[in-house]
């Protein structure tokens, strides 16, 4: 297992992981297996979607700010209840192919550390798992 350690520098911030997860790919010299990536935060998560546009990265924080927003009857007295309840809907942590030494993302995906607390230092793990 191989612990990152990254500093956002925006309350909601997307953060590309392509090139820290496939570090690990090819230091391990894995052929064929899975990669785990796991954030061990409460107010930030991780996710695939699209590379290509930032647009797309715009209108998910949009989107999730409107569904969520910061300003709303919470009772978590911290006043990062929002922050909380997007991460829970990002999850946790993501699995990916590795076929012949390569993620197996699509064409336009990449993997995301989703800051929604933030600016803050923080860590997310990258766990190899080969195949047998």
């Amino acid at each position: 297992m191989k612990t990152f350690t990254i500093t956002t520098s925006k309350r909601t911030q997307f953060i590309n992981l392509d090139s820290y997860v496939e570090q690990v790919v090819q230091e391990t010299e894995i052929k064929n297996g899975i990669v785990c990536v796991y954030v061990p935060h409460t107010t930030a998560g991780v996710t695939i979607n699209e590379n290509a546009d930032p647009d797309v990265l715009y209108d998910i924080e949009q989107t999730l700010d409107k569904l969520i927003p910061w300003n709303g009857n919470y009772r978590h007295t911290e006043g990062n209840s929002p922050a909380h309840v997007k991460a829970s809907l990002m999850g946790s942590s993501l699995q990916i192919i590795v076929h012949n030494g390569k993620l197996a993302l699509g064409t336009w995906q990449s993997i995301f550390f989703c800051e929604f607390d933030g600016p803050r230092t923080r860590k997310f793990f990258v766990q190899i798992i080969p195949e047998k």
